[in-house]
């Protein structure tokens, strides 16, 4: 890859891990050389511009037994390849972009791998053959043209799209949708009144693995006889669950906080790997204590990609939030709260309206935005009962099962956002649907904001080195 242009070396030279990134380049060159570097001036959503390098070019695709080559850009953000980059497809003007679960209506791409990014275990080579293999399932491009000359696997791809969303299909996917809740206490009550309250489920299984004290009340279930819910202490009856939601918590009663989060964690172990074996294509809610590490903990279990196991984190909060600054500020947009589910939280406001069909980003904090969210802030309620929790729960669950693609603050894996280097699981707005969590792009917080998250992260990674998982 030619990287001796006085434009290339000069952008090069600022970027913050100049040397890795030219390695890696190098690398990207040897797989795909028809990738070529440029430089350009990139616009942020709060419409501050940066001069970064990209990467244009094509990348070849198959349909149906034949050949395509699809034009894309990558643009490298300035801390590449700690952070994933940014990316579009070009279409030229005789081509028509298709919008779908890996592309927007504006040409950005997203994949689990970007949501993912974990360098050096991810890397661009790696990126692009993911998204040539999800190409290959949905095209993303059309070709404009006219009725009379209608390409015929253009119109087999329009026609199997057509079919994915057939409402007979959904029709049918709606008759089998299966939730499961584990964990009998209050939390886990609550859980199961608000889901089968919200959601259209065929089946809710109740599992208390642990005595509780809400035995009486999964008792007082199966006397009433409440719709739709099954009560079992068996995991078995949760195989073939599409949410699988754990409240379940086991505090011990030693000193260390190390120690009775360790007791959490041994009994994570005999459940999580169990849960991914029965419902393999399942999405995990965690809402168990703490919940950021409990969240960490049942991706690290199940083997699941992070994309598919989320904690009920800062959900409840940003959506307190949300209102307020509706009805009482007036701002009629969404808002989240990130972070660590602790003191070190972080409000952030949406640069989209609250009934906006537009994809959500986080608007930058200023002078103008910062005061108003910490008022809101500071206006919530933050306490936390069980019912409260139960609510954000479902409210979670049904984006899920409705693929509502809807933007919620949920425990994540945050490393590689925003230039967390670390493994470690944070709240972050994430779009919520069928196959999981997308995280929304990463923004420059302000220091005293940045201070909080960086003091989470040190604090919980800490934490995590002290377990055994």
């Amino acid at each position: 890859m030619d990287l001796s242009s006085d434009k290339i070396k000069r952008i090069l030279s600022k970027y913050k891990f100049n040397e890795v990134a030219i390695e890696e380049l190098q690398k990207i060159h040897r797989i795909y050389p028809e990738l070529k570097p440029f430089t350009g001036t990139y616009t942020f959503s709060d419409s501050s511009q940066r001069d970064l390098l990209k990467l244009i070019g094509n990348i070849p695709v198959k349909y149906e037994g034949r050949s395509y080559n699809f034009p894309i850009q990558l643009w490298l953000i300035d801390s590449f390849p700690f952070t994933p980059p940014i990316c579009f497809l070009r279409p030229t003007s005789n081509m028509v972009i298709r919008e779908g679960k890996h592309v927007d209506a504006k040409g950005r791409i997203h994949l689990p791998g970007l949501h993912n990014w974990d360098y050096p275990k991810s890397s661009v080579v790696g990126l692009l053959n993911e998204m040539i293999a999800k190409f290959e399932e949905d095209p993303p491009l059309s070709t404009r043209s006219t009725t009379q000359n209608k390409d015929p696997h253009e119109l087999l791809a329009m026609v199997s799209n057509f079919q994915v969303n057939d409402g007979s299909v959904r029709h049918q996917d709606q008759q089998n949708i299966k939730v499961s809740v584990i964990g009998g206490g209050d939390l886990g009550m609550a859980s199961v009144l608000s889901i089968v309250a919200k959601c259209k489920v065929s089946k809710l299984v109740f599992i208390d693995v642990t005595e509780s004290s809400t035995k009486g009340g999964t008792t007082d279930l199966e006397i009433f006889n409440v719709p739709k819910v099954e009560v079992s202490r068996d995991l078995s009856s949760s195989a073939g669950s599409r949410v699988v939601v754990v409240t379940a918590n086991a505090w011990s009663s030693e000193q260390s906080y190390v120690k009775v989060v360790q007791t959490n964690v041994d009994m994570y172990r005999g459940i999580i790997p169990n849960l991914a074996r029965l419902s393999p294509s399942a999405v995990v809610v965690v809402a168990s204590q703490p919940v950021d590490v409990m969240t960490h903990v049942a991706w690290r279990q199940s083997g699941f990609p992070p994309t598919r196991v989320i904690g009920a984190g800062c959900n409840l909060d940003s959506e307190r939030l949300s209102r307020v600054l509706d009805i009482n500020l007036n701002t009629h947009k969404q808002a989240w709260v990130i972070g660590e589910l602790s003191d070190n939280k972080v409000p952030v406001l949406s640069n989209t309206s609250l009934n906006s069909s537009t994809r959500p980003e986080i608007a930058p904090a200023s002078s103008a935005t910062k005061p108003l969210l910490d008022r809101g802030f500071e206006m919530i309620n933050k306490g936390q009962r069980s019912w409260s929790v139960g609510l954000s729960i479902a409210d979670i669950t049904n984006s899920i099962l409705t693929d509502q693609m809807k933007a919620h603050s949920v425990s994540t894996l945050a490393q590689g956002w925003g230039g967390i280097a670390s493994e470690v699981f944070l709240s972050l707005p994430c779009v919520l649907g069928a196959n999981g969590s997308t995280r929304l792009a990463g923004i420059s917080l302000g220091e005293e904001d940045d201070s909080k998250l960086k003091g989470s992260v040190s604090s919980l990674t800490n934490l995590m080195g002290q377990i055994q998982i």
